[in-house]
């Protein structure tokens, strides 16, 4: 298994779940209230579901231009902005939607002419605060690449559960179904 054998499918599978997820919001929802949920936040002191969206698309381009070695595009600095700055101005779900289809083409593109797959490959990831994390891209990869990453999906997805949206474990491991073996799922 290759980093990038191991991060485009999880970023692909995710982001798609979440963008399922979005779509039975809208589609459960009355009126104009998926729209709304965009600005619900499970704590005062935590980003709203849109900054939760727009932050899961910036892990994953995040986590494959580090691993090929190349600087932040302006338009992932835009994307970053946008969900810091999402409590004000949340969007609307087709925004959403349209970030993560957006990624998803993007992560796909990137891994498709991905030039190297080092595992031993020198990360230095820099952080705001001024905190830099000196790692080799297996352990980058493994210890921040993925995990932030699914903090924000699952931060998402438990906003949109609080919100009464019918989601279940079949909805989080939609991904799975094509691997179910024959006569074992269950009925209804």
């Amino acid at each position: 298994m290759t980093l990038t054998t191991l991060l485009v499918p999880t970023y692909v599978q995710m982001l798609e779940a979440l963008s399922r997820w979005l779509a039975k919001a809208q589609a459960q929802l009355p009126g104009d209230a998926a729209d709304v949920l965009l600005t619900a936040r499970l704590a005062p002191d935590m980003f709203p579901l849109a900054t939760q969206i727009r932050f899961a698309c910036v892990q994953a381009q995040e986590g494959l231009y580090r691993l090929r070695g190349e600087e932040f595009p302006p338009q992932l600095t835009d994307l970053l902005d946008e969900g810091r700055n999402a409590g004000d101005h949340p969007g609307t779900m087709a925004d959403a939607q349209a970030r993560l289809a957006e990624t998803i083409a993007l992560v796909k593109a990137l891994a498709a002419d991905m030039a190297t797959d080092d595992p031993h490959q020198p990360i230095a990831h820099a952080l705001p605060i001024g905190l830099v994390f000196d790692l080799s891209a297996d352990q980058y990869a493994r210890d921040w690449a993925i995990p932030p990453f699914y903090f924000h999906v699952m931060t998402a997805y438990a906003l949109l559960r609080q919100a009464g949206v019918e989601l279940g474990k079949a909805d989080y491991v939609a991904h799975m179904l094509p691997f179910a073996r024959p006569g074992t799922l269950p009925a209804g």
